[in-house]
């Protein structure tokens, strides 16, 4: 048997308004009173959105997007591209943007079940939320696991760390860097498996691999800093994390006088349309975005509107290279 609001209500020791009211934001309530809703809703599993839905048997066309980043150029054309295309498919999206808060993104999660939305895709970054594995909504996760009975979208990460790494080896670099941010966490990140990759593709080549460390909380004047202390080493070739980090060694190479491609090769990861743009000198893997859109809603959509689960499966689609001036 389902659980009731009122259930919730005795559960968390507060009148059913005061849980509706949490549910909805629409009160000013202490974060004890918030939190003790919030517990007895996890502890009884309810799930507002799901309740409604079984009662009325209707859809909102609301899809709910959460995302760490809306500032990010990857992102930001992700979700610009995730948009337009539900948009042309009669649904709206309701945007939210976690910045990588774990608290953040679980008061974001409860408010799109308590609105209602069809369905949701996800590209978060904090994987610990344990919510996701009890939401009985259509959820399409984009990069990370969420869940055992949630399908991944993603592009192969672990091809472009080879590819970058063949790549820089074949314009004869030798002293090859990877430079990011490393997690080596329990859970799979995008970057790791990319920088695995690099390094198990210079180890099969007789070389060795090696990581510049580069935290996500660092200021850009410190991760210049850190970029200056590299190019102060007998480095080659570059593979960074992600494009802004190949920008700026870029520009850090440009200020200490090395010359690239000459002195040093550098390959960068995402291959937006910002960087190909504004940026066409910077050699790339570039991800496949606009496909990767279209399989998140085609995904969606389709465990919306079917009875029966669509087969569970993580999605990895090709990337490209993308050739310039950092490179020859």
């Amino acid at each position: 048997m389902r659980p009731k609001l009122a259930d919730v209500a005795r559960e968390a020791g507060v009148s059913p308004t005061t849980v509706s009211r949490v549910i909805n934001n629409k009160a000013h309530l202490s974060e004890k009173t918030k939190n003790n809703v919030y517990a007895a809703m996890r502890k009884l599993n309810y799930q507002p959105n799901s309740l409604a839905r079984s009662l009325h048997g209707k859809q909102t066309h609301l899809i709910g997007v959460i995302f760490p980043s809306v500032s990010n150029p990857f992102y930001a054309e992700l979700i610009e591209l995730i948009e337009k295309k539900l948009f042309k498919n009669n649904y709206k999206i309701i945007l939210c943007n976690s910045a990588n808060n774990s608290d953040k993104e679980r008061n974001y999660l409860r408010m799109l079940l308590a609105n209602q939305v069809d369905g949701i895709i996800v590209g978060t970054h904090n994987v610990d939320i344990k919510e996701y594995q009890q939401v009985e909504l259509p959820i399409v996760s984009f990069d990370r696991k969420l869940a055992d009975n949630i399908p991944i979208v993603s592009s192969d990460n672990a091809a472009g760390g080879k590819m970058a790494a063949e790549e820089l080896m074949n314009h004869n670099a030798h002293n090859l860097y990877f430079v990011g941010r490393v997690h080596h966490a329990s859970a799979v990140n995008p970057t790791d498996l990319r920088q695995q990759a690099f390094q198990d593709t210079i180890t099969a080549h007789g070389l060795t691999p090696h990581t510049w460390n580069l935290s996500t909380t660092d200021s850009v004047t410190i991760k210049r800093a850190k970029i200056a202390q590299l190019l102060h080493q007998p480095v080659d070739g570059i593979f960074a994390a992600d494009d802004f980090t190949a920008l700026l060694v870029m520009q850090t190479a440009k200020e200490l006088g090395i010359q690239l491609p000459e002195q040093l090769k550098l390959i960068g990861y995402d291959g937006t349309k910002l960087i190909q743009n504004y940026h066409p000198e910077l050699s790339t893997i570039v991800q496949p975005i606009e496909d990767m859109a279209d399989l998140l809603i085609s995904i969606l959509l389709e465990r919306i509107d079917s009875k029966s689960e669509v087969p569970l499966t993580n999605f990895k689609l090709p990337n490209t290279l993308l050739r310039s001036q950092t490179l020859e």
